[in-house]
């Protein structure tokens, strides 16, 4: 069995984004030769988020509507893990809510996907570098 690893690495401007990142996952795919196994992606840090949906605007608008009324920022008072120090109590819920990684098969050389899916990085406290790892096993 081979394995691949690598690093995608991101620094969004704002405080939250959504980002496709399906063109680096099989730019990875490429890169391994593998054609059947499974790819994993997951995001290193804990207020960013890997999840496989549409690539709509609108979906992705829902998303933060959703989001921000389930774990709103402010007040930043309200999240005890913020009296820390820190004031991003709300991206570590929102990262639970969506997730930490994707699998995703491979076969033939491809991303495995249903009709419409992507991959996508999450990010909900920006303005530093975080990384995604991309794993590869199979043959």
């Amino acid at each position: 069995m081979k394995s691949y690893r690598e690093e995608l690495w991101f620094n969004i401007p704002g405080r939250r984004a959504m980002t496709n990142i399906t063109p680096q996952v099989e730019s990875g795919l490429r890169k391994s030769g593998i054609q059947e196994g499974l790819a994993l992606v997951n995001a290193m840090h804990i207020t960013a988020s890997v999840f496989i949906n549409d690539d709509e605007s609108g979906l992705h608008q829902d998303y933060e509507d959703w989001l921000e009324g389930l774990a709103p920022h402010e007040p930043v008072s309200r999240y005890r893990h913020n009296r820390t120090g820190e004031d991003n109590g709300d991206a570590h819920l929102k990262r639970q809510i969506m997730g930490r990684e994707v699998t995703v098969a491979v076969t033939n050389g491809r991303l495995d996907f249903g009709p419409w899916e992507q991959i996508f990085y999450a990010e909900f406290d920006g303005g530093r570098r975080k990384r995604v790892l991309v794993k590869i096993i199979g043959e």
